[in-house]
């Protein structure tokens, strides 16, 4: 048989056809999906003021669930005109309300740097643009799915070169579904595809955790043998890679100095997906500052040592739903102004600090969130440093004192730190470090003898850059999480007093203009990602 296909968002069309064995095939065409900025004005056609994006008159846009959009209203004709989403056409001129999920404004309209953000939830429903103070300006947005759905008895040509894909397989399967997919345009190595198995395992794991193919001309056979292994490849080419963890979507930070007495504090505060500090949630655990955390088990974290009159070894583990436990006996030397990282895909490393003098120990935690004993260090014995994960199951540690430098060690993803790479960029203590872009980093902020807004990217290799000239107030001793799978955000601080505000990161890396502190101000804290809901 032959025809025209049309297979969801992806405006797929192509070539149908029946194969040996009975699957039918189609092609695939994946369109870029990434986010992007649509300039906004305002004119008069002729019936009133109206909202023309990109310079066309009401025009619908396509908005990719998981990716940050930017409505640009920096232009003068905006003044007067701020922009928002609601799901009912018109907005509340027409019945309905705002909606805010996952939206953000800065400035006024007319002004520079005004726009309004949003980042697209899953499953998000048909929006619409309007402007508050006057009707009938606006149009509609599109929401759509970032995945191409599959359906069993049938083969894909997949065509990568505009950008990678998800691919969503069948909720529901029996023993003997047979699925089928080429590389068409020899792209994969560039724009990857990803397996979502939608709910049922893949070789043997569950649904949280996805399978890469990224070789060029690769073809990908898999059958349903049941539900202990799942879906199966019978044939791909190369062996497929072994299953990677989810990234967070949530963080949580915790603890700190307040700069007042009593000084040491215990209350955190959640960061949901889109990146919204909560308000203070009572502390839990011994109040303290200058710790470290990092994720384990994929999806659940601790946070472990720190000071206050002293220098500490406890643990707090936090689980999947952001609820820190009492405290737990540690292991390994009491010790502050340390920094921990995960790697390995659900492990973690916890390194360097200060315990009376400065140390280079170091102490792996397990996937079940086992906190080892010390193993000799590696590298400059340093505290007021910071560590972020990159390249998937890969950490560094970066920066510190004394004296201030600039020095980096990276971490394998079975934990081993390597000795000093020359350091790049500024020397400085107490930076805040970062993931980022699903498989990047950065180092950001601290005290090069004052307090300091630079950062460096941490490529997915673990190349770190020259030193960025900085966004947000300058500051010291912050924390920083991950969240909504490939976004961060740093918040807390200190410069001359304690601070509260925090800064966005894009999955791009930009750091955003300060956005109002929530929670009380304190440095010292830390911070680190959980959940892989939404």
């Amino acid at each position: 048989m032959s025809g025209t296909v049309t297979n969801n968002i992806f405006g797929v069309s192509g070539l149908v056809v029946a194969a040996a064995g009975g699957l039918e095939w189609q092609a695939v065409v994946v369109p870029p999906t990434t986010g992007r900025t649509f300039a906004v004005t305002v004119a008069n056609p002729g019936a009133g003021n109206r909202y023309y994006i990109d310079a066309v008159l009401q025009a619908t846009v396509n908005l990719t669930e998981g990716f940050t959009y930017i409505f640009d209203q920096s232009d003068s004709s905006n003044s007067g005109h701020p922009l928002r989403f609601s799901t009912t056409s018109n907005g509340s001129h027409g019945g309905g309300s705002e909606y805010t999920t996952g939206v953000t404004t800065s400035g006024t309209p007319g002004s520079g740097g005004a726009y309004t953000q949003i980042v697209v939830a899953a499953d998000a429903p048909t929006l619409y643009y309007y402007c508050t103070a006057h009707s009938n300006m606006g149009g509609q947005a599109n929401t759509v799915v970032s995945y191409v759905p599959v359906s069993s008895g049938k083969g894909y040509w997949i065509n990568t070169t505009s950008d990678a894909a998800t691919i969503k397989l069948p909720s529901s399967a029996e023993v003997g579904d047979q699925l089928i997919f080429g590389d068409y345009a020899r792209t994969w190595a560039t724009n990857a595809i990803t397996i979502d198995s939608n709910g049922l395992n893949f070789q043997g794991s569950p649904d949280t955790y996805t399978v890469d193919y990224d070789t060029n001309g690769q073809a990908i056979n898999i059958v349903y043998s049941g539900a202990t292994k799942g879906w199966t490849p019978v044939s791909d080419i190369v062996t497929a890679f072994e299953p990677v963890a989810p990234p967070t979507q949530k963080g949580i930070f915790a603890y700190g100095n307040n700069g007042s007495s009593p000084y040491f504090v215990s209350m955190s505060n959640l960061v949901n997906s889109s990146g919204v500090i909560a308000t203070d949630v009572t502390g839990v655990g011994t109040a303290r500052y200058f710790l470290a955390s990092s994720s384990y088990g994929g999806d659940k974290a601790l946070f472990a040592f720190g000071a206050n009159a002293g220098k500490l070894n406890i643990r707090n583990l936090v689980n999947n739903s952001g609820v820190i436990a009492s405290d737990a006996s540690g292991a390994g030397t009491a010790r502050g102004a340390l920094a921990a990282a995960n790697y390995g895909g659900d492990k973690g490393i916890f390194g360097y600090g200060q315990a009376g003098g400065y140390v280079s120990l170091s102490n792996l935690v397990s996937n079940s969130g086992v906190v080892a004993s010390d193993t000799t260090g590696v590298g400059t014995a340093r505290g007021a440093i910071a560590a972020c994960s990159y390249g998937e199951d890969l950490a560094i540690f970066g920066y510190g004192e004394p004296p201030r430098t600039a020095i980096t060690n990276k971490v394998s993803n079975l934990g081993v730190i390597a000795t000093d790479t020359t350091g790049v960029g500024t020397a400085r203590n107490n930076p805040g470090a970062v993931s980022y872009g699903g498989d990047k980093g950065m180092f950001a902020y601290g005290s090069t003898g004052s307090s300091s807004s630079l950062k460096n990217l941490v490529s997915n290799t673990g190349v770190v850059s020259a030193d960025v000239t900085g966004v947000g107030t300058a500051r010291e001793s912050l924390g920083a999480t991950a969240y909504g799978g490939d976004k961060a955000v740093f918040a807390y601080g200190l410069t001359s007093s304690v601070q509260s505000m925090s800064n966005l990161v894009s999955n791009s890396g930009v750091i955003a203009a300060d956005v109002t502190g929530v929670g009380t101000a304190r440095y010292g804290p830390s911070a680190v990602g959980f959940s892989y809901s939404a």
